[in-house]
């Protein structure tokens, strides 16, 4: 059989032109959401998310990605229904749950509480069942783990309460009050999904390996935690902590970049315009936050653009969907560690409708990498003296 030539080999492995992180590259087919990168667009089924937010209740935000159609009437009766009727966990994952250490961090505690839910009960293909049990069990059995934490017995859902009202109910434990429910609906909407954005092709890849839905989300949470995806919020409320005061914003951008570091709650890898999301939740936090705070917001954005336009010339930076994420969670009253997995239960409405929609038509996502090392034909470096050389028989 002939060996085939280092040129032919390059060849095989050169098939396309990689692309540094796919940028450009289109990875699949979806009819879940639409980003329009270059005109401030984010459309969930056909509908521009500004029609949406705020108004629409989460649960009928969740039939529309699950379903492909508004519902007869809002709330959607068969999400609420669905998610009520899910909001009993297994004793096992109560057991896992609560056998988790008290002071671990709580996006640590909903990675294992997304991995507990994959008990055995879930399977392939994902389902909607499967998909409801994502979405109403991660937040109740992480408020189950803060409040072990804090020496507290956990705080059980109420059936006349929505979603995210129970949310911060279970939280809390004292009656949720409009104004933050209205907050944090209308964040849960424009996070619910993002074409396919990290954590969604991790398990989107996960899924097309014909694992189930829990193991595929807490894939996607491993990629949500990284603060290039969704783990910038709490780091925004580091900056303007650290900020306080808008006089001080300029001189502490301007040594920042000096240093070469990051500004969090800044550009984004999709929109090359305005991230509508942001947009929207800069209304929202106009509506919670404290004038002091919103002020201190406001300038550090705007010191902050103009600071990064200055050193990028011709980039098109803006704020994104984190930097007014941070302000709104704030003034409902989230502490920073749990921004995140707040951002990954909203999401959870997402990864259940592109899970369904990968397993309806799966093909295995297995991409191909160009090769960059030594050609073939390195020999193996033979021992000298005493031993067996590679391959060598006994009795030889």
């Amino acid at each position: 059989m002939p060996r085939p030539s280092r040129r032919s080999s390059e060849a095989a492995t050169s098939r396309a032109s990689p692309s540094a992180g796919l940028e450009g590259i289109v990875a699949g087919r979806s009819a879940v959401s639409w980003v329009g990168g270059e005109t401030s667009d984010l459309v969930y089924r056909g509908f521009d998310v500004r029609e949406l937010v705020p108004g629409v209740p989460y649960e009928s935000i969740v039939h529309l990605l699950l379903f492909g159609e508004p519902p007869g009437s809002d709330p959607s009766p068969i999400v609420t229904s669905a998610l009520a009727a899910a909001r009993t966990p297994a004793p096992g994952v109560l057991q896992t749950v609560d056998a988790l250490p008290a002071r671990l961090p709580p996006l640590e505690a909903l990675r294992t509480i997304l991995s507990a839910l994959g008990d055995g009960s879930f399977g392939y293909p994902p389902g909607l069942e499967d998909g409801y049990r994502l979405i109403a069990q991660s937040p109740l059995l992480l408020a189950r783990h803060l409040h072990r934490g804090l020496g507290l017995p956990p705080v059980e859902p109420r059936p006349e309460l929505g979603h995210v009202a129970n949310y911060l109910w279970m939280l809390r434990g004292r009656e949720p009050r409009e104004r933050d429910v209205a907050a944090l609906e209308a964040y849960f909407d424009l996070l619910a999904d993002h074409g396919m954005n990290a954590s969604t092709f991790v398990l989107r890849i996960v899924t097309s390996t014909h694992s189930d839905l829990a193991s595929a989300a807490t894939a996607a949470l491993a990629a949500l935690k990284g603060p290039l995806h969704g783990g910038a919020p709490s780091r925004v409320v580091e900056m303007l902590n650290a900020i306080a005061t808008p006089d001080a914003a300029e001189r502490w951008v301007r040594e920042r970049l000096a240093r070469g570091e990051l500004l969090y709650g800044f550009g984004h890898r999709a929109y090359k315009s305005e991230d509508p999301r942001g947009l929207l939740l800069h209304e929202v936090a106009r509506r919670v936050a404290k004038p002091e705070r919103l002020a201190l917001a406001e300038t550090v954005e705007r010191v902050g653009l103009a600071a990064l336009r200055a050193a990028h010339p011709g980039a098109r930076i803006f704020s994104n969907v984190e930097f007014y994420s941070a302000v709104v969670l704030e003034a409902i009253g989230l502490p920073p560690e749990l921004f995140t997995p707040t951002f990954a239960l909203a999401r959870t409405a997402g990864w259940t409708a592109h899970a369904l929609e990968q397993a309806a038509d799966n093909k295995l996502i297995r991409p191909d990498v160009e090769y960059v090392g030594p050609p073939k034909g390195r020999r193996w470096p033979r021992p000298r003296g005493r031993g067996h050389a590679p391959g060598a028989r006994d009795g030889a």
